[in-house]
């Protein structure tokens, strides 16, 4: 693949995450402004006729920012915050596996906290670029703590979706929505995340 086609590729990726985190208004017309400036930045200065170098997996699925998703099904305060917080900041330095390893100590600590578990799924999630056993034991562990809750299937979802199967994914959302009181204020990032990897003739069936 040229470079044309990963960079392409990079800033719709982007653009699609911004949309799925609720980035509105004038916020996504900021960032988009400053995604398209940086390619064509690096049209300018760069290389992107040069084909593409083979990434490893963890390279391909870099770590979403999961911090607005978390805090609309938990709030922003509670006990665990601080745990997912220093998560994610090696997480946003590519220290997937520092952040993996933080959540294991949280977990042994609070064994309970739903939050916690679904985090480190996600934190397991990136590190390997995919969904592992590892991974989805985490996500099976948080569903058992808290049964009906709508996290657990929500941010499990998001990892198959990024491992490459959003029919799962897709499944496990609609079933989240069907239980979805109309009020929830999780709903919306719920219909987001469908209609995002919900294939253009499933959303003409469901209109």
């Amino acid at each position: 693949m040229s470079g044309w086609i990963a960079l392409a590729l990079l800033l719709a990726v982007a653009l699609a995450l911004l949309w799925l985190l609720r980035v509105r208004g004038a916020m996504f017309q900021l960032s988009a402004a400053a995604l398209l400036f940086a390619g064509a930045g690096y049209a300018s200065q760069g290389r992107p006729g040069l084909e593409a170098a083979p990434a490893s997996a963890s390279e391909q699925t870099a770590p979403i920012p999961l911090t607005t998703l978390r805090h609309a099904f938990f709030g922003s305060f509670t006990g665990s915050e601080h745990w997912l917080l220093i998560a994610e900041s090696y997480a946003r330095r590519g220290k997937t596996e520092e952040a993996a390893g933080v959540l294991r100590s949280a977990v042994r600590e609070h064994p309970g906290d739903v939050a916690l578990w679904i985090g480190l799924g996600n934190a397991l999630a990136d590190h390997a670029g995919t969904i592992t056993p590892a991974s989805q034991l985490a996500f099976e562990r948080a569903a058992e703590i808290a049964p009906g809750h709508p996290a657990p299937p929500f941010f499990f979802g998001l990892a198959l979706a990024r491992s490459g199967e959003p029919e799962a994914a897709l499944a496990l959302w609609r079933s989240v929505l069907a239980q979805a009181p109309a009020d929830a204020g999780w709903r919306p990032y719920v219909e987001d995340a469908i209609r995002a990897v919900e294939p253009p003739r499933g959303r003409a069936a469901a209109s």
